[in-house]
């Protein structure tokens, strides 16, 4: 089945009628998004609505499964067999948006146990993060139908990704500038004889000094801001 295809011709069966998204979302109860979504194929009717879509245009199951008017009548063999393959690329769509329901949960919920479990001076808690970043980016990529093309659902994960990098980056800048922690995500560490009571934190966006690390004395700061 083309949802893809099945949406053009709700979208054109629609238009033959001359009625807009929301006249038709209010004829058939259900929310202009909804109809958005079965015209764009992200989304399709279930089966009840299926039939009910086939008699308010005047055509059949089969026509609106196949995406396309057909010149013969199906006999019931057929309509039933496409129904049945119908209801099975349903119930696949549901387990795959509930598997990535699950994953993007349990995603958020290691990012947010490595930040309260790990101090900021622990590799692990960055370790787990970006971890529990990967089950939730895959999640996301669940819950996408399995419609959209491929290079649509790699892009909208990248802009997953690139979000929790700047979400992260934000927190790090946060703790540097607010509460004077170590940014828990440093691309690099360096320490030099010219300055041996510093520690350099790399970011992807700024660099922090640690000063005098393990005593009363510890302070953290961004570059910029040390006299140095």
């Amino acid at each position: 089945m083309d949802q893809i295809k099945t949406g053009s011709f709700l979208k054109e069966l629609r238009k033959e009628k001359k009625l807009t998204q929301e006249k038709l979302a209010e004829t058939l109860g259900v929310s202009n998004r909804t109809v958005s979504r079965w015209e764009t194929g992200t989304n399709m009717p279930d089966i009840g609505m299926l039939a009910e879509l086939a008699e308010f245009y005047g055509v059949s199951i089969s026509e609106i499964i196949d995406g396309e008017r057909t010149a013969e009548q199906m006999n019931t063999q057929n309509t039933v067999m496409k129904m049945a393959e119908y209801g099975q690329n349903e119930v696949k769509n549901g387990k795959q948006r509930t598997a990535g329901y699950l994953l993007s949960g349990f995603g958020i919920f290691i990012i947010v146990s490595a930040f309260a479990v790990f101090p900021a001076e622990s590799s692990w808690g960055s370790i787990y993060a970006v971890l529990g970043s990967t089950v939730f980016c895959a999640g996301c990529w669940c819950m996408i139908p399995a419609a959209v093309k491929k290079a649509p659902r790699i892009l909208a994960v990248l802009s997953v990704m690139m979000i929790l990098t700047g979400l992260f980056s934000a927190f790090d800048y946060i703790s540097v500038t607010q509460f004077h922690q170590v940014p828990r995500f440093s691309l690099e560490k360096s320490w030099s004889s010219e300055y041996p009571e510093e520690v350099v934190h790399k970011t992807l966006f700024f660099t922090a000094v640690q000063k005098n690390p393990g005593t009363e004395k510890e302070t953290v700061e961004l570059i910029k801001q040390c006299n140095r």
